[in-house]
């Protein structure tokens, strides 16, 4: 199968190289991009991101990457965020105070809840367990409760209506992805995920 061009999005706080050196393991075509026009002509896009929500949405707002993100969805391209870069797709943080996100996808990200985190360490680190609908298509031919590698203290809360999104567990559930028309999210690391992680942005990119 063919597959498009991706293009990671860089405004300074991604874990770009990771994201790139798998998917030239899985033998994709990738380059890394910043400039408006660039981002409205792409064929397929991931956001990554690590660190603060606040200074990311700063700098993205800065650069005009938010008006050219939401062009490109506009005209159907897939968009992939990566842990910070699925909560910047959110409404908004709360994170540093609270910040506005993208909102291509209404909820909000907060701090793990004082009960949550009582006797659990932050940031939340390592291998975790997530469960999904069989009919996503971010999991399709993976096994249920599959581990994947996380890292971050904020999370978005499960909605009783989510169903094809992924969720995990610690101290309380939460979002671990997400799958809203030509929007897409995942809270953990996919290109850290070893087996599973490869084929979760396989699936990615095949649908």
């Amino acid at each position: 199968m063919t597959h498009p061009k991706i293009s990671i999005i860089d405004y300074g706080m991604g874990n770009i190289w990771s994201v790139s050196s798998a998917l030239n393991f899985l033998n994709v075509s990738n380059d890394v991009i910043s400039d408006p026009d660039k981002i409205i002509s792409a064929e397929c896009i991931i956001l990554p991101g690590v660190g603060s929500f606040r200074e990311a949405m700063e700098t993205i707002k800065k650069k005009n990457i938010d008006q050219a993100l939401h062009e490109a969805s506009l005209k159907g391209i897939k968009i992939l965020g990566i842990c910070l870069g699925m909560q910047l797709l959110g409404s908004s943080s709360e994170e540093d105070g609270h910040t506005k996100g993208l909102d291509f996808f209404n909820r909000k990200v907060e701090l793990f809840t004082r009960e949550a985190k009582k006797n659990l360490k932050l940031p939340h680190i390592g291998f975790n367990t997530v469960s999904f609908h069989d009919s996503s298509k971010l999991y399709k031919n993976i096994e249920g409760q599959c581990d994947f590698y996380f890292v971050h203290s904020y999370r978005m809360l499960v909605d009783p209506n989510d169903k094809y999104h992924g969720k995990s567990f610690y101290g309380q559930e939460f979002l671990a992805s997400f799958e809203h028309e030509n929007i897409f999210g995942t809270q953990f690391h996919p290109e850290k995920s070893q087996t599973n992680g490869i084929k979760f942005l396989q699936n990615f990119l095949e649908i």
